[in-house]
């Protein structure tokens, strides 16, 4: 069940970092993305490593994003 969870939580956060919608704020979005991995490690799913890649997946993701509506 923990790891189905964890899968859940992670597919959801993945979607959620993929979405590319012209209405979502990249910065929101960011947040959003930042809050999710936190209540993940929080709640024991993933590993500091882990919540440290999300992190870092999210700044790939925000920084693309606020690229695109600059550009």
């Amino acid at each position: 069940m923990f790891d189905q969870r964890k899968k859940e939580l992670l597919a959801a956060w993945r979607k959620l970092a993929t979405q590319s919608q012209p209405r979502v704020d990249p910065e929101e979005q960011y947040d959003e993305l930042l809050k999710a991995a936190d209540e993940m490690e929080e709640q024991g799913l993933i590993t500091s490593a882990e919540w440290r890649q999300l992190v870092r997946d999210a700044g790939s993701v925000f920084a693309r994003d606020e690229g695109r509506s600059h550009g």
